[in-house]
């Protein structure tokens, strides 16, 4: 219990600032985090960036891909690769019930579902916060938090 105190005490100082390495799920720019390839997530385990050259556009959001081998399996089945919480920080959506910015390079895929977390500076202490961590540590309890908080959240303009 006092680790998820402090993940929520430090999760309230980071959900309105942006780290260096942080993006918006979907930026002014509408492509979505931050030109990353979701179908690489899982064909490659990693996080690869996208190229402006090769891209496919679902919901109005724009999405890249390395290749387009990797954008013609996102336009068959988008939905396979979508990340949850619209790609805001599963830690923050489950935690504290609040939208948090990503850092696209830190992530997990777990029963075939991407999360995206914030993983950057605390704007307050300046120490270095990875919500994989303790994501990690109660995922399955997290996962049953945030999918019940995500409906409603989702639909306030609230972050």
């Amino acid at each position: 219990m006092k680790i998820m105190r402090l993940v929520c005490v430090m999760l309230l100082a980071v959900w309105s600032v942006t780290a260096g390495a942080q993006v918006e799920p979907v930026g002014k720019d509408r492509v979505a985090i931050g030109g990353y390839d979701v179908v690489a997530y899982f064909k490659n385990e990693k996080a690869v960036k996208g190229s402006p050259g090769i891209t496919a556009t679902y919901n109005q959001v724009i999405y890249y891909f390395a290749n387009p081998a990797n954008r013609d399996e996102f336009v068959k089945q988008p939905q396979n690769y979508l990340p949850q919480y619209d790609g805001y920080c599963a830690l923050a959506v489950g935690a504290q019930n609040k939208k948090v910015s990503i850092n696209p390079e830190t992530f997990k895929v777990t029963d075939g579902k991407l999360y995206l977390f914030y993983n950057g500076k605390l704007p307050f202490s300046g120490a270095q916060f990875n919500s994989l961590e303790p994501w990690s540590k109660d995922e399955d309890n997290l996962i049953k938090k945030a999918n019940a908080n995500w409906p409603a959240l989702k639909a306030s303009k609230r972050r």
